[in-house]
Order: C-alpha cells, then structure tokens, then sequence
C-alpha cells in the first residue's frame, strides 16, 4: 500500500511537470505568433468596421476602413466624403477588435502603393484637402504623380481647377502627406 501511493504521488508529479511544460511551450508559441503580427494584419482584420487613428500631422481621423493598400488606407467619413491615409503616418488606432488577419497579397497588390492611390484621385479631377505631416492643409486638384511627388494646383475648396482659379502650383513629396481627403463640390 505504501509503495502504491509512492508510485501514484510520482506519477501526478510527473504528470504536473507534464502540464506545466506544455502549458509554457503554448505560452511561448504565443508569444512568437503574436511578435510576427504586424500593424497591417491588425488593421486588415478590421477592414469594414469603424476605425479611429492617430496621425502625424493630421491628428484624429475617424470612419469605417473601407479599403488597403501598400503603404495606405482608406476610410469612409460618410456623406460621399473619403480619407486616403498614408499608414506610415499612423501613431494610433482605436477600434480594432482582438482579430488579425495575415497577408493575401499578390504581386499587382504589393504594387498598388500610396503613389497609385494619389494617381487615382488626380485622374478623377476632384477638388481635395491634403493634410500634411507638417500640420498644414493645401485644398486643390492634383495635376499629376511622379515616383515621389504629387504636384497639387491650389484653388479654394469651391472652386473647380480652371486657370483663372488657380492660386498656386505646389509640388509636395509623398512621404510629406499624412492624408488626402475628398470634397464634396
């Protein structure tokens, strides 16, 4: 009898170091899993639901995560207006759930940066607010991207780019805008 609860004591202490180790080697490949998450994968797990960011130069913007890309995104503000968001300008977020979702990217996504994102909206001629890292704001339509610049023709928001409306021509670096944001006209 004294030998069988000898051998039975051994075996549950065992069986606790057992527990104890698998219970660290879960904790542990944890904590790697979650060390290889980036912001992005937080970010892509929260694309369709109402976001708040901290960003350089812009400050608080707020809508539901419409859209991704390399190096943005998107938010819809509501009543037609839109916010593309230069990501490496983010320094917080507010609303993300406890998800992450890993990368799907392709070759064509990986490529459709904020440079293509910029083109995209100085093809649709709209009047748009640029929000710099600097904290200043320019409103006027973009005529045309480069690799590392947008070139902005500056007029008032209620204004439609014609040459007598015209102030200005500035041309602004890319990695200077935290946000672009539509007017409406």
């Amino acid at each position: 009898m004294r030998w069988a609860r000898l051998f039975a004591d051994l075996e549950g202490q065992l069986q606790a170091e057992e527990a104890a180790d698998h219970a660290n080697e879960v904790a542990s490949r944890t904590r790697y899993e979650v060390g290889q998450l980036t912001l992005v994968d937080r970010l892509r797990a929260a694309v369709g639901h109402p976001i708040r960011l901290t960003c350089a130069g812009a400050g608080e913007l707020s809508g539901r995560l419409s859209d991704m890309g390399a190096g943005w995104l998107l938010l819809d503000e509501g009543l037609g207006r839109e916010i593309l968001v230069n990501l490496s300008t983010v320094a917080a977020v507010h609303g993300l759930g406890q998800f992450s979702k890993s990368a799907s990217e392709t070759v064509v996504t990986r490529r459709l940066d904020l440079r293509h994102a910029v083109r995209g909206l100085a093809r649709d001629r709209s009047t748009l607010q640029v929000l710099l890292c600097s904290g200043d704001t320019l409103t006027g339509t973009i005529d045309r991207v480069g690799s590392d610049f947008a070139e902005l023709a500056e007029h008032l928001p209620g204004e439609f780019r014609r040459p007598g409306e015209v102030r200005a021509v500035r041309v602004v670096a890319l990695p200077a805008i935290a946000a672009v944001r539509t007017l409406l006209t």
